[in-house]
């Protein structure tokens, strides 16, 4: 495994990241596609024999489970100043007042709670995950700099926002002289590349790496456009059917069968050639994976040693649509307005 840096730091991460969502106890969070510590175990210790050092969860997946797991894990299976550990906060991990966002008190609880979950005295990237509308950002990000500063997080991360919201942090963090967003985690893949717009040229102008969740497309990019429901976990992803909406279907359709002949002319999974692709753009630093089985991690591995050709590159970025981007979403009001939009979608999650 060959190391990279995140965007201008100095720490070294895998250019392939576990996405620790598909690991959490069934009965608090996804009974029906999440996996229990026993099946999760292993797949967490295969990921660090291929060499994968980077593994990211929040707080929210299934209401602390899977940084329970992943904690215990890292902890019986690797030296914990070998590994990179990535958290998020934001949601609702509570009912009642300061349950939830981004306000000093939450983000000083909650911290604690992560850090007691994962078994370790410190979170190398603590990510926001959205923004908080309800909060001043600045008090956000002075509460966030503190963490720092304290020991408690080494690095800072923000995920999915409006380009606009994440120039407007940056321009604060260096102007109060606070710890700064070295990454973004945005939504980004073959089907979905509205980020190419603004949020991916101020990422490289900032030298901020992303982490990119989805990189699959939810496995439609892993198997034929006839089987894009074909597992438990896609059969019951509401969010999916709200992300890849029909609008784009023809076009959608396209760019699978794309990689779906380019896959098989090369010899290799569907997997490795959507991994390949988003490897070969600049600004991404580890796509998140979230496997269920020893063979998808084994096809993150296996696609650092494919390279596409120009030619390649062409074919599967020719047939895309511009989408409606939902990465943005702040609340739930914000998605309801979506939806009111948009009557033909009617699950969301």
């Amino acid at each position: 495994m060959d190391y990279i840096k995140l965007g201008r730091t100095g720490l070294d991460i895998s250019p392939i990241a576990i996405g620790a969502m598909t690991y959490g106890e069934p009965d608090r969070g996804h009974p029906i596609w999440s996996l229990g510590e026993d099946d999760a175990r292993p797949l967490i210790r295969h990921a660090l024999e291929a060499g994968i050092n980077f593994f990211d969860t929040a707080n929210i997946y299934s209401q602390g489970s899977s940084e329970e797991i992943l904690g215990r894990a890292l902890r019986d299976f690797a030296d914990r100043d070998d590994v990179v550990i990535a958290t998020k906060l934001r949601h609702p991990m509570r009912s009642g007042p300061n349950g939830k966002g981004l306000s000093r008190k939450a983000i000083m609880t909650e911290v604690e709670h992560s850090l007691r979950r994962l078994g370790t005295d410190y979170i190398d990237l603590y990510q926001i995950h959205r923004n908080d509308p309800s909060t001043p950002l600045e008090e956000s990000l002075e509460a966030l700099s503190d963490l720092v500063k304290a020991g408690k997080v080494r690095y800072l991360g923000a995920s999915s926002m409006p380009a606009w919201e994440f120039a407007k942090a940056l321009h604060l963090q260096r102007a109060h002289g606070w710890a700064r967003f070295v990454s973004m985690q945005d939504h980004y893949n073959l089907l979905h590349r509205e980020e190419e717009r603004e949020m991916i040229p101020l990422c490289l102008d900032e030298g901020v790496g992303t982490v990119v969740w989805s990189p699959l497309a939810r496995g439609r990019l892993a198997r034929p456009s006839d089987q894009a429901k074909a597992t438990h976990r896609s059969e019951n992803d509401g969010f999916a059917d709200l992300l890849y909406t029909p609008m784009t279907q023809q076009s959608d359709h396209a760019i699978v069968d794309a990689v779906g002949s380019l896959a098989q002319a090369r010899g290799v999974a569907r997997a490795q050639i959507a991994l390949a692709w988003l490897r070969g753009k600049p600004v991404v630093a580890a796509p998140l994976v979230g496997a269920s089985t020893p063979a998808q991690i084994d096809d993150a591995v296996a696609s650092l040693d494919l390279d596409l050709t120009d030619e390649e590159v062409l074919a599967l970025e020719r047939p895309y649509t511009p989408r409606h981007d939902f990465q943005g979403i702040s609340d739930d009001r914000d998605l309801q307005a979506i939806m009111a939009r948009l009557p033909q979608f009617t699950t969301a999650s």
